[in-house]
Parts: structure tokens; C-alpha cells; sequence
């Protein structure tokens, strides 16, 4: 895995990517060593994927099964066309996996969080790809037991 501080959030952007974990998961990842987050359809997300650069850090969340965040990645190249749209209009990214969470943090418990009821992954519960603001970053690292 990638070498970084994830509590070290200069000057990057900060992110949440979900993805059900028997399609592809955070094992999969890890095994791959890099790969391609491709196959969003949603024109929010797709933003949010063309707004990443980079060193970005990105909060790895197993939805439908888990339903909780279980590491991070860094992004590792940014402004992709999506190699699974044959139009060519949807974005993806590049991304490594960085560090499994000592403990997962799970949906029920970022809901129980005052501090974190505006997230993205809480206001916009269906959306694939959100931000994170840097305080609901440290907040969620503090819950998985990163100091």
C-alpha cells in the first residue's frame, strides 16, 4: 500500500467513494494495487470525480453489504475519460489504496454523530462519490481508531 499521513490534509481534497463490495471492494483494490473507479452514472458524482487530483484522499465505503467505511485510497491520476462509456462523456479516476481502518466506521454510527449529519453520504444518500469536509474527515479517522 501507498506510504501517506491521512491525517494530514494540506491542501488536498477530501472524498468518500462507494462501492458495493462483491462487485468490487476494498480487497480488490488491494489486490489490484491501483484501479480504475469507473461505471458512475450519476452527473453530481461525475463531478466530484472530475474535481479530483492527484494526492486527493478518499474514504473507501462498502455500501449494500457493510455499509460502512472500511480505508482509504489516494487518487493517483485524475481527469479520465471513462474507459466503460462508449461516448466518452463520463469521468473515472485512478486510485491506490492507502490504509485499512483499524476499525470500521460504520453508517449507523456516522448517522448517530451529530457533528456529521451534513455529510454527503448522509444528505445525499444515494450519491456514489461525495466530499468530505476536513472536519468530518478528522472526525471519522478519530471513530476508526487512527490517531
Amino acid at each position: 500500500m501507498t506510504k501517506i499521513d491521512i491525517t494530514d490534509t494540506t491542501g488536498r481534497n477530501l472524498w468518500l467513494m462507494k462501492s458495493e463490495p462483491d462487485v468490487y471492494g476494498w480487497d480488490d483494490l488491494v489486490a489490484e494495487g491501483e484501479g480504475t473507479w469507473d461505471g458512475v452514472r450519476n452527473h453530481l458524482a461525475a463531478r466530484n470525480l472530475r474535481a479530483m487530483q492527484p494526492g486527493d484522499l478518499a474514504f473507501f465505503y462498502h455500501s449494500n453489504i457493510g455499509i460502512e467505511i472500511v480505508g482509504v485510497a489516494v487518487i493517483t491520476v485524475g481527469g479520465l475519460t471513462d474507459p466503460s462509456d462508449p461516448e466518452g462523456k463520463w469521468a473515472a479516476v485512478k486510485l491506490k489504496p492507502v490504509e485499512k481502518l483499524p476499525r470500521t466506521v460504520t453508517l449507523k454510527e456516522i448517522k448517530a454523530t451529530p457533528a456529521l449529519v451534513e455529510m454527503d453520504l448522509i444528505r445525499l444518500s444515494r450519491l456514489s462519490v461525495g466530499a468530505v469536509r476536513p472536519t468530518e474527515w478528522a472526525l471519522i479517522l478519530e471513530m476508526a481508531g487512527v490517531n
